[in-house]
């Protein structure tokens, strides 16, 4: 079955780096693009970034872009997401995400999220 596992959040200073993972296993991992997608508390899920199965193209929120790069090593099935000068407005629950098409239906596959929090 589909399994993505996030890791790599955590507490940060405004002006901060993290580095998020997201492992996966049980498909076909270079077939797929691959997002990020993040809700704050009393928020909607909002699509943070995303990157072509390839590696080669990459789109990103305009609250993020300059300083977030999405990444994938298609060798360890694994995507990324490097976040760097990290504001307070970051803080949210991060996931991970996949969707596929499974005959006539399409299916959302999300992990279990990964924290980051940016205070002072």
């Amino acid at each position: 079955q589909v399994q993505l596992v996030e890791s790599g959040g955590g507490l940060v200073q405004p002006g901060g780096s993290l580095r998020l993972s997201c492992a996966t296993s049980g498909f076909i991992f270079n077939r797929y693009a691959m997002s990020w997608y993040r809700q704050a508390p009393g928020k909607e899920r909002e699509l943070v970034a995303s990157i072509g199965s390839t590696g080669g193209s990459a789109n990103y929120a305009d609250s993020v872009k300059g300083r977030f790069t999405i990444s994938r090593d298609n060798a360890k099935n694994t995507v990324y997401l490097q976040m760097n000068s990290l504001k307070p407005e970051d803080t949210a629950v991060y996931y991970c995400n996949v969707v596929m098409i499974v005959l006539v239906t399409t299916k959302a596959y999300w992990g279990q999220g990964t924290q980051v929090t940016v205070s002072s």
